[in-house]
């Protein structure tokens, strides 16, 4: 398949399978429902969810454990991603790039992303802002590297593959009527629940 960005083409080849094997472990999922029992205490009646990005599905799964009837919809482009993620109960996957998701008519509680606006291609980031914000009824969430300002890093050997900056900075500018609920860093190095030094922002309209 052609894809618009050179990232995109990355994360659907050999190298997104082989994030997807990497990451099935429960280490990660005690972290992920940890991280986001803090951040939906911050919210009220989330009864669905868009993550765009999904990969097998590790967010969405600690997501239902904390809500168990939740509507989900995830948004992925490996396609041995899909196949994990797809084998979570109320969950819908679009197997496809974000930027062929189709923003309507569908709109949930909660649109976020986790590790995924970091590795889309600068000049596109505009277009996944929008699903983000199009597609939420009242929260937004996005849990990213955080950087005052645009900077690209190597990932592991790749270059061109992994960006970060103040993304919630640009959604807040982007769109006025949201306003920041709270937000959080979480560290490699905590004792219990490690994350990969995420900052998340929970933004609501």
């Amino acid at each position: 398949m052609n894809y618009e960005t050179e990232q995109e083409e990355f994360w659907a080849g050999n190298f997104g399978t082989d994030y997807t094997e990497r990451n099935n472990n429960t280490t990660l999922l005690s972290s992920n429902i940890a991280l986001f029992s803090k951040i939906i205490n911050q919210t009220k009646n989330v009864n669905s969810c868009l993550e765009l990005g999904a990969n097998r599905g590790l967010n969405l799964l600690a997501i239902s454990r904390l809500i168990p009837d939740i509507k989900m919809q995830a948004v992925e482009i490996n396609e041995a991603a899909v196949n994990e993620c797809s084998k979570i109960p109320n969950v819908n996957v679009f197997k496809g790039s974000i930027f062929d998701y189709n923003i309507e008519p569908e709109t949930y509680d909660l649109t976020f992303t986790k590790g995924v606006l970091i590795h889309i291609a600068p000049e596109k980031l505009d277009d996944v802002y929008e699903i983000l914000y199009e597609s939420s009824k009242k929260y937004v969430l996005v849990a990213e590297y955080y950087n005052p300002t645009p900077v690209e890093v190597n990932y592991r050997g790749n270059t061109k593959k992994l960006f970060k900056r103040d993304f919630a900075g640009e959604i807040l500018d982007k769109y006025p009527d949201l306003e920041l609920v709270d937000y959080g860093f979480a560290y490699h190095r905590d004792y219990t629940f490690p994350q990969d030094d995420m900052t998340w922002f929970l933004m609501k309209k």
